[in-house]
């Protein structure tokens, strides 16, 4: 697999795009994934990021996505919310990536108002639709697991049941390390995920709350995840994800640190290549 960045570790430091992409084609990553909201972007910057990747050889392998609206009971924030993400995929097909990472929501009102199962149809109906539209651009969505009590997707068991039932081959799975950790799930449990997985997401954390670490620097054992993901042959890329360094003015040593830590530990696991 190739090991890449999320460019969000950039940014939250302050630093331009044009800097960014080029320190991580420079540190020795293989790939970079984009985040960055199509709604927001001003037409330079849509076209800078592209030409940068291009002009240092870093592909683009994915979009990340936060669109909690698609699990809202108003109709009319579904709608909205379909359409952006629709704005993702054609903004992924535009930078040649393979998928749009996508964050749905959370249950609302601690589930006292609104059944979750209709808030779990709800997402099911949406992404199946969303599912025909990626299919169409040859593109795929990365459902993505956050460990929170009430996300709609937090664990391999919901991942498994929420991807049966939407039962689109465009839909598939992400695999983020430090949110298995968080969500208490076992390595071994990966193996529910055999064909369902296509993109992955490494960071350490302290086992308390989501932090995106450099890894070494919380409590996370890569081994047996890493172990459990080669298994799963995905053909895909494992990408950094950093949040928030605590000292953005060493944002540099913060990715570099991360970089050589991770290429260790795929190495060690015969995963990088």
């Amino acid at each position: 697999m190739k090991l890449g960045l999320i460019n969000s570790a950039w940014a939250q430091a302050g630093r331009e795009t044009a800097y960014g992409i080029g320190m991580t084609k420079e540190i020795g990553f293989d790939t970079i994934d984009v985040f960055a909201d199509p709604l927001d972007l001003d037409i330079k910057e849509r076209r800078l990021i592209k030409l940068e990747c291009d002009r240092v050889g870093l592909p683009i392998v994915s979009i990340a996505c936060v669109a909690v609206g698609l699990i809202d009971f108003n109709p009319s924030v579904q709608r909205f919310h379909r359409k952006r993400c629709k704005d993702y995929l054609d903004l992924a097909y535009e930078y040649e990536a393979k998928n749009v990472l996508l964050v749905l929501g959370e249950y609302i009102w601690e589930q006292q108002v609104i059944p979750a199962a209709e808030q779990w149809k709800t997402g099911v109906r949406n992404l199946r639709e969303l599912g025909d539209y990626a299919g169409g651009l040859g593109l795929q969505i990365a459902l993505e697991l956050e460990p929170f009590q009430l996300s709609l997707v937090n664990n391999v068991e919901s991942m498994v049941r929420f991807l049966d039932d939407v039962n689109h081959p465009a839909v598939k799975a992400n695999i983020d390390v430090s949110h298995l950790q968080l969500s208490q799930t076992a390595p071994e449990e990966l193996r529910r995920l055999k064909g369902k997985a296509i993109h992955v997401h490494l960071s350490d954390c302290d086992g308390k709350v989501h932090g995106d670490l450099p890894p070494g620097r919380g409590v996370v054992n890569f081994g047996p995840y890493l172990r459990e993901i080669k298994a799963l042959n995905i053909d895909g890329a494992i990408s950094i994800e950093l949040e928030y360094s605590p000292e953005p003015e060493r944002i540099v040593e913060w990715v570099r640190e991360a970089y050589e830590a991770s290429d260790r530990l795929l190495r060690e696991a015969n995963l990088r290549g």
